[in-house]
């Protein structure tokens, strides 16, 4: 019943190692299959952004772990476990209620990972069962109770937001300036929407799909134009931010250098929230071309964030009591099949040495029998009674899977069909 998380954050790899560990929606249930068909979990969640990528599982044995280290190496190309982490039970449960609240994202307080959780739970249903499902159902009522009950994201840049202002910083006014972006998703409409807010002059909206540029552009009253011919208007942008969800970069010299022939001479800002990176890095050595990803960001916010911090107590209080509050019910799921099999198994050897003493007293009238067999039940209820007692309060108090663990030792209990199911119930 333990659960574990596994994985790497921007507080542990860089973005270069980030970005090859990246999993597309298409990818996550093929992946998650590979690990529970391996012996390695019962159930799997597998959590993919731009910050990080992360695998929330319930174990199979303490040895489980080697076949989501082996799959996230072989994608990485090296010991993935080198520049990862890993939690385990409770600690594993409050990570995640952190990682929902916006607590542990390079921009404190950022609500766009609540939706992400909220996906990655979606995506992973197959491969998730009762654990895991009450978990992330969990967390994301914990996100939502830190969000209204702290002001930890009131007025929280996000990413997009953070990345408008540095151009801010760079430009020192933004109104007037024409800016580019390159995508249609939610990072690229929250940089929009943040852009027109600072009153660039004019946006334009890139995408692959033009219908999708078309739709947001007419949104925030900018202007779409196929992704073939964006390059060209390189040559007229102050800014470029690039948010699409490629799986390499597409934006390169060869193709930013012949805009930059035909520019007046001002700078042209890169910024590269996207993960994997949109733009090669090798761009930003072009001359009068300023580039900026992911990890520049956190450098840029931090100033920003005191506010933000002081109200860390708080959430961490919220994560605390539910974390507890999660652990306990966990605790008690484990304690249900065992307070079962301690009743069969002790009424199974009540009714053998009933039926043998009923065989020796072969001249018992009905209703001395019925008192007999009366008496063999209360006494093994009275028995059993505190032992069940003392389970069931184990269990609310945080020491149930231990006592759990003994309970099933001491009563000679194999693993019951209901711990070894991963998807017998699930919670909606």
């Amino acid at each position: 019943m333990g659960v574990t998380v596994l994985g790497i954050s921007h507080r542990t790899a860089p973005i270069e190692l980030r970005e090859r560990l990246t999993f597309g929606a298409d990818e996550v249930p093929a992946a998650l299959s590979t690990i529970c068909a391996a012996g390695g979990a019962r159930e799997g969640v597998l959590l993919s952004t731009c910050n990080r990528t992360e695998l929330y599982l319930v174990p199979e044995r303490e040895t489980s772990l080697d076949a989501a280290w082996a799959m996230l190496s072989a994608r990485l190309g090296a010991p993935a476990a080198a520049h990862g982490y890993v939690h385990h039970d409770k600690d594993a449960v409050a990570h995640l209620f952190r990682v929902t609240s916006g607590m542990d994202s390079m921009i404190l307080g950022e609500a766009q990972i609540h939706g992400q959780v909220r996906r990655a739970w979606e995506v992973g249903r197959a491969t998730s069962g009762l654990v895991l499902n009450r978990l992330f159902q969990t967390a994301l009522s914990v996100g939502s109770r830190v969000r209204t009950e702290t002001a930890l994201g009131r007025g929280a840049a996000s990413v997009s937001s953070a990345a408008v202002l540095l151009a801010r910083q760079i430009f020192g006014n933004l109104a007037g300036r024409r800016a580019m972006v390159l995508g249609a998703g939610e990072m690229a409409e929250l940089a929009l929407e943040c852009l027109t807010g600072e009153g660039v002059r004019a946006a334009i909206v890139a995408n692959r799909t033009y219908e999708r540029a078309e739709e947001l552009a007419r949104r925030h009253g900018a202007v779409a134009v196929h992704y073939d011919e964006c390059w060209r208007g390189l040559a007229e942008v102050d800014l470029l931010i690039c948010s699409t969800a490629a799986p390499r970069a597409v934006v390169t010299r060869e193709r930013v250098t012949p805009s930059l022939a035909r520019r007046s001479g001002g700078p042209l800002c890169i910024l590269d929230i996207a993960l994997p990176r949109d733009v090669a890095p090798d761009v930003g050595s072009l001359d009068n071309v300023f580039l900026y990803d992911l990890d520049d960001l956190q450098a840029v916010v931090s100033a920003n964030l005191e506010r933000r911090r002081q109200e860390l107590p708080s959430a961490e209080q919220v994560v605390a009591d539910e974390t507890q509050r999660y652990w306990d019910w966990v605790a008690g799921l484990a304690a249900v099949p065992v307070l079962t099999g301690m009743r069969t198994r002790m009424d199974e050897v009540r009714e053998r040495e009933l039926e043998q003493l009923l065989r020796r007293l072969d001249r018992l009238e009905p209703g001395q029998r019925e008192a007999i067999e009366h008496f063999s039940r209360s006494l093994m209820n009275k028995f059993l009674h505190e032992p069940t007692v003392r389970l069931r309060a184990a269990a609310a108090n945080g020491r149930g899977l231990g006592v759990v663990d003994a309970a099933r030792y001491l009563f000679a209990l194999a693993e019951t069909p209901a711990d070894a199911g991963p998807h017998d119930t699930e919670e909606g």
